[in-house]
């Protein structure tokens, strides 16, 4: 067997839909000593953490904890624990992650009620009251708040009000909405919500943040089946995550919670508003340079993320060879296309410690090269001038 030396990963730009620069804060907590995860130290960091993800969830559920696994398995945590076979959803598609919630429909043996929207486009909250009306059994309504594969915010206060006019539950992917745009869990009522640690919180990849309204523990507790996943019961969870003596349910990645735990540390010290600012701040720099390099954002400004921008791929532009000059030439990793803009988009980042000045133009910069290395017509440094020019202006 050949002998293999030591993994040393190169040093990235991080600019894709995710995952996001890891703050240098939490790679020193992820490298802490690990401890065992029943150790009354141990507890402690699990309470605080509950805390400081009530915080930036905005909630005070109880029923709030960290999944141990990425944010797929937050969505699967809501939809078996809350859905049963034979259960009603309106599932409302407008990009891949809606078409993911519907998988997970159909697999437990669910009826789904569909509300499509053109990719690019917010969930139209019309459609969604006609879904509604029209399903008065439908048990829950599932949507995407911030649309990884499109850049697409659709409103979540709204779509939850027409949910709660029909006594329906709300489940909600908001993976790449903490901390990046005002996610208000208790004041929007929403019922079951899952996130993501590898987007706007600056953390790695492999846990999920989730919450669960006294609403939907209701539901939860008026099962007529068992919850499909052992893994992921929420009955069993919470004995692990509340209470003063906690039932052992799985060894937790005790360090990958330290990370985690440091993660919400610093959005706390920020302020989570401020945080909020930030993302939506540096849009409006990246947006100035995108301008003046001649590339369109493709997304409404109405429902644009601020933190995901979806760039329309210039004509002759080849997309594999342009993302890999990035990444080879510059350590620079933007993201492609996925489904419908397959090919015909670029997904740009601005997460978590990689929403700065400094990512700003050194993005805008090494675009510029990459596109005049295949003949697109620019000024030199147009981009990243355009953009100090708007940070100057601030």
């Amino acid at each position: 067997m050949p002998q293999f030396s030591e993994f040393t990963p190169p040093r990235r730009m991080l600019m894709g839909p995710g995952p996001s620069d890891v703050h240098e804060r939490v790679l020193q907590a992820l490298a802490r000593p690990t401890i065992g995860h029943l150790d009354p130290e141990f507890i402690r960091l699990m309470d605080e953490v509950k805390a400081l993800q009530q915080y930036v969830m905005q909630t005070k559920n109880p029923q709030t904890f960290t999944v141990s696994a990425p944010g797929s398995a937050g969505m699967e945590t809501c939809f078996v624990n809350l859905i049963e076979p034979g259960d009603k959803v309106i599932i409302c598609i407008n990009g891949v992650f809606g078409m993911r919630m519907l998988e997970n429909v159909k697999r437990i043996g669910a009826q789904a009620i569909v509300v499509e929207d053109e990719w690019g486009t917010a969930v139209d909250p019309e459609k969604v009251a006609t879904a509604l009306k029209e399903n008065p059994d439908a048990k829950a309504l599932a949507f995407v708040h911030s649309e990884t594969s499109t850049g697409v915010l659709s409103d979540a206060q709204t779509l939850a009000k027409l949910a709660q006019e029909q006594g329906c539950l709300t489940i909600v992917d908001t993976v790449t909405s903490l901390a990046g745009v005002p996610l208000k869990c208790d004041d929007w009522g929403l019922d079951a919500v899952y996130s993501g640690t590898q987007k706007c919180m600056s953390a790695p990849p492999g846990l999920s943040p989730v919450t669960f309204s006294a609403k939907a523990e209701a539901a939860l507790k008026n099962r007529k089946t068992p919850v499909q996943s052992w893994f992921l019961d929420v009955n069993l969870l919470s004995g692990y995550w509340s209470g003063g003596k906690r039932a052992y349910h799985h060894t937790a990645p005790v360090n990958a919670l330290y990370g985690w735990h440091e993660s919400l540390r610093m959005v706390q010290e920020e302020g989570l508003e401020n945080s909020w600012s930030r993302h939506a701040f540096h849009h409006q720099g990246l947006k100035a340079g995108l301008d003046a390099l001649g590339l369109e954002l493709m997304v409404d400004e109405g429902c644009r993320l601020p933190q995901l921008n979806l760039v329309r791929i210039p004509e002759g532009i080849d997309d594999g060879a342009f993302r890999n000059s990035l990444l080879n030439d510059h350590n620079l990793e933007i993201g492609a296309g996925l489904g419908k803009f397959a090919g015909q988009a670029w997904r740009i980042g601005l997460m978590g410690v990689s929403c700065d000045q400094h990512h700003v133009i050194s993005c805008l910069s090494f675009m510029e090269r990459a596109l005049k290395a295949q003949g697109y017509n620019c000024d030199a440094g147009a981009g990243s001038n355009a953009a100090k020019a708007w940070y100057n202006a601030q």
